[in-house]
């Protein structure tokens, strides 16, 4: 590179920087790599420490997404320059612009590489600032993803003491099993039983109320959790539901983290439509809002105009999209209220939901949380390349040029990142268990890890004998017909299972400790006598 001038010219290279400012800034950045790196090894050890492997997943997740990011904006590093070099034509070059009152020099001093009448198809200054835009979605995704996480169990906090209820006298009482009364008797019923649930057209705008008044009732939980506890484990079970309600969530947050293709795809598009000015010239143009044809082609555009109207539809996806998940989520419980209705007008003690994937879009309930997951990326991108904006461009720049623009893209991202955190996911979380399979966090961690242990052992002990007897059955036929037997022995699914002595027993605190003899198929016996057999509970132990 060339000498730089007294005022201005081209900036210093590395040969030409003291030895000492290039040792300084790399120790700068050692360092804060350093301190990041060493709070993010903490924070594994936490998890660690109390056992939370999902988040710990879901921590590696984001670790794994951040590499990626990183990646991609030091390749982009390395291939500004061959990318400068690639020409388009001019006219080409003038197509699609972010703002309407772009300037655009006829010649530029990086662009001379360039013959007349062609532009660089990225310059080495647009990929700069393309550098910046990927840190601010690594920034705002990681804090997005934090927020949420955190308003999420929040809320789900706060449903503890409707748990700790479900325990007292009162709630017997209330809900004694050997009282009838009629549908429309029940606080459940009274709540959705109305004239509007009988109409479809009605119940969309009564749903999407409901929702944005708060996401769950007192009297949907209670009732929510009657029907999953009766549907999956034997009367009277005393299920802390509340506790599988935040493991649930945990293992969902795995999946919010990650950022997946069709992400990216969705990215790229919202930068393409965020576009001003004439269309491509050759193409199709426009003069006052008037197409002129001519034998040579359409004519170019003497006054600029905005291309998609991003402004008017492109900040409010998310939050549509949103709404739309929220609704659906809240007119789930009405059908199932419905659907109960319909079977009988007389309640038995508390009023009784049936678990069914009918009730969801194309019978996935997964989906809804894959939607969630675009919602909330979509969302922290938009916030990124506002923030993005800002700081390159200053506020006022001509990417939002009004104020109304900046309010509605602030707001809207708030409103987004605090409805989604604190009141959809926990309302997806708890209306998603009423869902057809069983999710596996209905065992602790402890419990799982218990039950594969045994069953590795168990394959190891049954080899040796089957080496013997041939005739014995398989571990996998123990593991099917194990359900079919009713032991006397009870597990709650909330204790810790741990392997010590020789002989099972049960101490005082719910530990169940059991020999490495015993079978897994008996294991799952024990287990099964309080949960009631699930297609997908043999598959837990491996």
């Amino acid at each position: 590179m060339g000498e730089v001038g007294d005022g201005g010219g081209e900036p210093r290279s590395l040969e030409r920087t003291p030895t000492w400012a290039v040792a300084v800034v790399c120790l700068a950045l050692l360092a804060i790599s350093l301190l990041i790196e060493r709070l993010l090894h903490l924070l594994a050890n936490f998890l660690i420490k109390k056992r939370r492997k999902s988040l710990i997943k879901a921590l590696d997740k984001v670790k794994s997404e951040l590499i990626l990011l990183g990646f991609i904006s030091l390749f982009l590093s390395v291939v500004e320059k061959p990318i400068s070099r690639i020409c388009i034509p001019e006219s080409l070059g003038r197509s699609f612009l972010p703002c309407s009152n772009s300037a655009f020099p006829s010649e530029v001093e990086e662009e001379a590489r360039c013959s007349h009448k062609k532009v660089s198809l990225l310059s080495s200054a647009a990929a700069v600032d393309l550098q910046y835009l990927i840190f601010a979605l690594a920034f705002f995704h990681s804090v997005s993803c934090m927020l949420t996480f955190g308003l999420g169990m929040a809320k789900l906090s706060t449903w503890k003491s409707w748990e700790a209820e479900t325990r007292t006298f009162e709630y017997q009482f209330t809900y004694d099993p050997e009282r009838f009364r009629l549908v429309h008797q029940t606080s459940f019923g009274r709540r959705h039983l109305r004239y509007w649930s009988q109409y479809r057209f009605l119940r969309w705008p009564v749903n999407f109320l409901q929702h944005c008044r708060g996401s769950v009732y007192k009297v949907d939980y209670f009732t929510l959790r009657h029907g999953f506890i009766l549907a999956h484990f034997t009367k009277g079970s005393n299920y802390d539901f509340q506790k599988f309600i935040t493991r649930t969530l945990e293992n969902d947050f795995g999946v919010v983290v990650g950022i997946r293709f069709w992400n990216w795809i969705f990215s790229i598009l919202y930068m393409f439509f965020h576009a001003h000015g004439n269309l491509v010239h050759g193409i199709f143009s426009c003069t006052n809002c008037v197409i002129n044809i001519s034998p040579l082609g359409m004519s170019y555009a003497h006054h600029t105009f905005a291309v998609f109207h991003h402004n008017l539809w492109l900040p409010f996806i998310p939050l549509v999209l949103l709404l739309i998940v929220g609704t659906k989520l809240q007119g789930i419980i009405t059908e199932m209220c419905l659907d109960s209705h319909r079977e009988s007008v007389v309640v038995r003690g508390t009023f009784l939901v049936k678990p069914s994937n009918h009730f969801f879009w194309l019978r996935q309930p997964k989906l809804l949380l894959h939607l969630m997951h675009f919602i909330l990326f979509q969302n922290s991108f938009q916030l990124a390349f506002f923030a993005w904006t800002w700081y390159k461009f200053g506020l006022r720049s001509c990417f939002h040029q009004e104020t109304e623009d900046i309010i509605i893209k602030l707001s809207v991202g708030v409103l987004v990142q605090v409805l989604c955190g604190y009141v959809t996911l926990p309302l997806y979380a708890l209306v998603t268990q009423m869902g057809t399979s069983m999710n596996k966090a209905v065992f602790t961690e402890g419990v799982v890890e218990g039950l594969k242990r045994w069953r590795t052992k168990a394959v190891k002990n049954i080899a040796k004998r089957n080496s013997i007897n041939p005739s014995r059955p398989s571990l996998d036929i123990l593991l099917r017909n194990c359900t079919d037997v009713s032991p006397s022995f009870r597990l709650d699914a909330s204790y810790e299972v741990v392997t010590r002595g020789e002989v099972p027993v049960q101490d005082d605190s719910g530990t169940l400790a059991v020999s490495s003899e015993i079978q897994a198929a008996e294991v799952l016996s024990m287990v099964s006598s309080q949960v009631k057999y699930h297609p997908d509970l043999h598959n837990y132990c491996k």
